[in-house]
C-alpha cells in the first residue's frame, strides 16, 4: 500500500492550494484519513480529517480556510486551502491508520508534499 501526495507548490498570501492523497488500493475504504503539516523546527499537526462516513474535523487555525473531502472510487482524499497564510508553510503529509480485526496495527503514510506561501 502507498499513499501518493500531490498538489503542493508556492503560492502568494491569499492564495488556494488543492492537495491529493491517492492510495494505491482501496485501503481509505470506510477509514478516516488525515492531513497533516509539520513546519520547520515545529512537530507535526493534525490540520484535518475525514472518517469513513464523511464527518469532518479541523484544527482550529484552518477552520473556515481549508476542507478535506474524499472520493471513494477514485480512492484519494483532497485538502482544499484558501485564504493561504505565510504560517500555512510546510510540509503536508496524508495518513491513514487502523487495527485489523486480529489486532494488527497498520499506520501508512504518504511521501509530504511542500507547500510555501509567500510574497
Amino acid at each position: 500500500v502507498q499513499l501518493q501526495a500531490s498538489g503542493g507548490g508556492l503560492v502568494q498570501p491569499g492564495g488556494s492550494l488543492r492537495l491529493s492523497c491517492a492510495a494505491s488500493g482501496s485501503i481509505f475504504n470506510g477509514k478516516t484519513v488525515g492531513w497533516y503539516r509539520q513546519a520547520p523546527g515545529k512537530q507535526r499537526e493534525l490540520v484535518a480529517a475525514i472518517a469513513g462516513g464523511g464527518s469532518t474535523n479541523y484544527a482550529d487555525s484552518v477552520k473556515g480556510r481549508f476542507t478535506i473531502s474524499r472520493d471513494n472510487a477514485k480512492n484519494t482524499v483532497y485538502l482544499q486551502m484558501s485564504s493561504l497564510k505565510p504560517e500555512d508553510t510546510a510540509v503536508y503529509y496524508c495518513n491513514t491508520e487502523y487495527t485489523d480485526s486480529r489486532g494488527v496495527r497498520y499506520d501508512y503514510w504518504g511521501q509530504g508534499t511542500l507547500v510555501t506561501v509567500s510574497s
